[in-house]
């Protein structure tokens, strides 16, 4: 049965603006939405109460009163994305083949972002990135591991790939080195980062490409990517999530990797001739 999240995400790209602003106030703030009138939400969102109860039927409903109904019923039941994660887990513990289910439901992950990505806008980012002279790919949190990652294969693949790691790394030093060349990459999901949200931000301002890896259209890294590449899947776990994003990142890099194959052949004989020997022993 979809909710009014699924509602929102689904009809998304056809609403109109005053219809995507109410809708992201519904899913930023579902528990205002279930204490306020129409006309106070409207208010709120800065849209009249008549594109309120637009926007209900827009999403299938009889009017503000069923929305609201359901958004209540919603928060009563609501869970954390770990507590489904834990309930997933143990309602399958008992069964036979527990491990290889797991498997095949990150194989059924990573066809259902096949279906969703549109292989252009995939090949538009290979593309960006092996034509840019400067890379910084930044995640926290959950999306660290995947950021790590990606700057790790861009640089044996591409190189001038660099992992932002705030507290770490001198941010006025690696943003400054931004300009039109430049690509950031912002991977966060959803409790969205603030941290990699203002970095996404300052990239923009400095004029770089900014690639968005999330989980859906309605992000608020969307407003700062010049490519977005939602992930919209069921599971509301990022720990379930992550094989099919680190699968998609894989596919960019396969892409950059194979643009200019005689480059590729070099770098790649470059990195196996080194022999750092004891340094690493």
């Amino acid at each position: 049965m979809s909710t009014f999240k699924d509602k929102i995400k689904l009809k998304y790209p056809t609403l109109s603006s005053g219809h995507k602003k109410v809708g992201k106030y519904v899913l930023d703030y579902p528990q205002a939405v279930a204490m306020k009138s129409a006309s106070q939400l409207g208010q709120d969102v800065g849209v009249s109460e008549t594109t309120i109860i637009r926007f209900c039927y827009a999403l299938e409903y009889s009017g503000y009163s069923e929305l609201q109904a359901e958004i209540r019923q919603f928060l009563i039941f609501q869970k954390s994305s770990f507590q489904d994660y834990q309930a997933m887990k143990a309602g399958e513990a008992n069964q036979p083949n527990f491990f290889f289910q797991n498997m095949q439901r990150d194989q059924a992950h990573i066809q259902k972002i096949i279906e969703q990505i549109n292989e252009e806008h995939l090949y538009r980012v290979a593309k960006k990135i092996y034509d840019s002279d400067n890379i910084l790919v930044a995640g926290v949190r959950t999306s660290f591991a995947v950021a790590h990652w990606l700057s790790f294969a861009l640089n044996i693949v591409r190189g001038n790939a660099h992992l932002v790691q705030p507290g770490v790394d001198d941010i006025n030093f690696l943003f400054s080195k931004l300009n039109n060349q430049s690509i950031f990459v912002a991977i966060t999901f959803h409790r969205y980062s603030s941290m990699t949200l203002d970095l996404a931000k300052l990239a923009k301002k400095q004029g770089a490409y900014i690639i968005g890896i999330t989980d859906s259209v309605l992000s608020p890294l969307e407003e700062f990517a010049d490519t977005l590449l939602p992930i919209n899947l069921s599971s509301t776990s990022t720990l379930d999530t992550g094989p099919a994003v680190l699968s998609l990142i894989n596919a960019i890099v396969a892409g950059v990797a194979v643009i200019d194959k005689d480059a590729f052949d070099r770098r790649r004989e470059g990195y196996e001739k080194f022999n750092p020997g004891k340094f690493l022993i």
